[in-house]
């Protein structure tokens, strides 16, 4: 919901086809594997305060603040689906949606309108609500592993595994609560994992740890696929997306702008935060324009459920504020507006860097 931020800074004319093994060694699905994930029209918004604080002269007026209520969308009418055996990567800007699609697909937050179907629960890494601080990392394993339904014989039986799994050496023996943020995301990491879901939903978990522990992770994440699984996996960065992903989602502004080959995706969408990087909006326009209509083929082969126009807003819905400049480039209907002219999108820029 906040201002989108630039990722970033890597030059596109630096980008050269990596060579074949790279993507050899990504899991691909089989070509024919069944649905386990189908969304339809999902839709998230947020109805928050906002502060009016245009200066007024009276007293009263000085001393009082006007709130007014206002619709912030998240997630504008996204459609997807996902198989056995994919894993899938979802990228784009602080505040594009990634976490809120995420949690809508695993089922931890209800959209605002939408459909959302899968084929088994989700599992959203972590498993921080069943975590107790004071407790030590090997009680946190076998009490995560019982929250998620395992009979205590089989926490015992998997206990080993995720702790060498996580990393965390000796430490697995001291209270969470000493534990550093990627340490504590090791640990959520191996739990869920341990437990194989059919659907596994990890958020920027993988950012964290050593090459070892990446390394652990992949062909755990491997093994996973290999028994029919489907995992989503939310990350700022493209290089840590590319190094596990089969396919990927970039998402701007609430809405996928392109779904497909790891490589080709994650490359445009380095192209694009470059350019914002370098400050040239122009640029980043025109591309992100591009990009959305190359997009439209693989948006549309993800409605395999019947679409639906959006629900037409009620007089006493709040108004909806999109203060960001990019928003302008889309439609309800997700196809390209004319291209923006820059001075009005710097102005739009400046007014949303003043919202409180």
């Amino acid at each position: 919901m906040a201002a989108n931020s630039v990722e970033s800074e890597h030059d596109p004319a630096d980008d050269h086809d990596a060579p074949d093994a790279t993507r050899s060694s990504l899991w691909v699905p089989p070509e024919h594997s069944p649905l386990t994930v189908a969304a339809r029209q999902v839709r998230m918004r947020y109805k928050v305060p906002r502060t009016d604080r245009t200066q007024r002269k009276s007293l009263i007026g000085k001393l009082s603040r006007r709130r007014h209520m206002v619709s912030v969308p998240a997630v504008r009418g996204v459609d997807l689906v996902a198989r056995q055996g994919e894993f899938i990567g979802i990228i784009g800007r602080n505040g594009s949606g990634k976490s809120t699609l995420l949690r809508m697909l695993a089922g931890v937050e209800p959209p605002t309108s939408g459909t959302v179907l899968t084929s088994e629960r989700p599992q959203l890494l972590g498993v921080s609500a069943a975590l107790i601080g004071e407790l030590t990392g090997a009680e946190n394993i076998k009490l995560g592993f019982l929250a998620m339904g395992m009979s205590p014989e089989e926490a015992d039986e998997r206990f080993h595994d995720a702790a060498e799994l996580s990393a965390l050496g000796e430490a697995v023996d001291l209270p969470m609560r000493t534990y550093s943020s990627g340490m504590s995301s090791r640990l959520k990491f191996a739990i869920a994992v341990m437990a194989e879901p059919k659907i596994l939903m990890i958020d920027e978990a993988l950012s964290t740890g050593d090459a070892a522990f990446a390394e652990r992770s992949k062909k755990k994440m491997d093994h996973l696929l290999e028994r029919a699984g489907t995992v989503f996996m939310v990350n700022h960065a493209p290089r840590a997306i590319e190094n596990v992903c089969s396919r990927v989602l970039w998402m701007e502004n609430g809405r996928i702008v392109m779904d497909g080959d790891t490589k080709d995706v994650s490359k445009k969408y380095r192209t694009f935060t470059y350019f914002l990087a370098q400050e040239r909006e122009e640029e980043a326009y025109a591309h992100l324009e591009d990009c959305i209509r190359d997009g439209a083929e693989q948006r549309v082969a993800a409605q395999v459920l019947m679409s639906q126009p959006e629900e037409p807003r009620s007089e006493n819905e709040p108004p909806e504020l999109t203060p960001d400049p990019f928003a302008q480039i889309f439609e309800r209907e997700m196809k390209a507006q004319s291209f923006p002219q820059l001075a009005a999108a710097r102005s739009n820029g400046k007014r949303a860097r003043r919202l409180p």
